[in-house]
């Protein structure tokens, strides 16, 4: 897929999501081998007024690069505003956040209470396509809800306005991300525009990620939850595609292993903060299908040090042992 001066193998990148696809993610997945990363959604209003919080959630290490920056609000002259700060953290490139379903941000009118206003909607991506001397993206849904499927006419919006290139969720906003996930709506929007198009929805194996590509002739997959607790997913789907076959899931041991080496780059960009309010979750994920989950996830919630942490995976890999 070509994004610029940029070309993306077609295999799979990471999706923006918020509190969860911070710095050190965007690292392990890419040594993984997504082949690109959005970072954490950013505001324009909390950025022009001097947040350091959104200011955190644009540094970009060598590590993860390609990444780029998702910004979101509803004021064009803002949203331009923002993409001049975003471009001085070397992002690949800009994404506008047109999808997010949060009712703290589409009650706001910005995410993808934005599918209800195209003009508005055309009106922010002209602005930050204006500043910006890198391509700009738009991710957004099928729709808002099942009386308004407009993802086709959004892209072509999209497109007409400067858009280098759309993802598009195969969800509406009013499903947020309960299924189905309509596939087919994604062929329509790539066979409607002439700029790449990026699948989002439901791919959590090697299987999926094909069948997606298959289905909708998308242009490059965006892997997001599906990724939660297995980073090497996309190592999974590159083998697949490449080969047909693919690497089993690591072992528990391993598994316990790439949790600890997550943490451990999570502080050394966050500090132990980390640990405390942002492991448990990160700990669900890796335990997923594991016999005892709900147990070691209670004590993911007392985490508060690395030795914790690293207590918790020794536990983790002992009881998985002894059935």
């Amino acid at each position: 897929m070509k994004l610029g001066t940029l070309t993306l193998p077609p295999y799979a990148m990471l999706a923006p999501m918020a509190g969860v696809s911070d710095r050190a993610l965007r690292e392990l997945c890419r040594g993984y081998g997504a082949v690109a990363t959005v970072g954490e959604m950013v505001s324009s209003k909390g950025l022009l007024q001097g947040s350091r919080k959104s200011a955190a959630l644009m540094e970009i290490g060598d590590a993860e690069q390609p990444s780029a920056i998702q910004l979101f609000g509803d004021e064009p002259e803002a949203m331009a505003k923002a993409a001049v700060l975003a471009q001085e953290y070397h992002p690949a490139w800009l994404d506008i956040n047109m999808g997010c379903p949060a009712p703290k941000i589409a009650g706001n009118h910005s995410g993808s209470d934005l599918m209800r206003d195209p003009d508005r909607a055309a009106a922010i991506i002209r602005a930050v396509v204006r500043e910006s001397s890198l391509p700009v993206t738009v991710k957004f849904r099928k729709g808002w809800d099942e009386s308004l499927i407009n993802a086709v006419e959004f892209a072509q919006m999209a497109e007409a306005s400067g858009a280098a290139a759309v993802t598009v969720h195969g969800r509406t906003r009013a499903q947020m991300y309960a299924p189905p996930v309509d596939w087919d709506i994604i062929r329509r929007v790539k066979e409607a525009v002439s700029i790449p198009v990026i699948g989002n929805g439901d791919v959590t194996s090697p299987e999926a990620a094909r069948a997606l590509y298959e289905v909708s002739g998308c242009d490059l997959v965006m892997i997001g939850r599906g990724a939660l607790g297995a980073p090497w997913l996309f190592r999974q789907v590159q083998q697949y595609l490449e080969t047909g076959r693919y690497d089993p899931a690591p072992s528990v041991e391993d598994r316990m292993k790439e949790m600890l080496r997550h943490f451990s780059l999570a502080v050394s960009y966050k500090g132990e903060v980390f640990l405390s309010h942002e492991a448990r979750k990160h700990c669900g994920w890796y335990m997923t299908g594991l016999r005892g989950a709900a147990s070691f996830r209670r004590e993911a919630g007392t985490i508060a040090t690395m030795e914790d942490a690293k207590r918790l995976a020794e536990r983790v890999v002992r009881e998985c042992r002894e059935e």
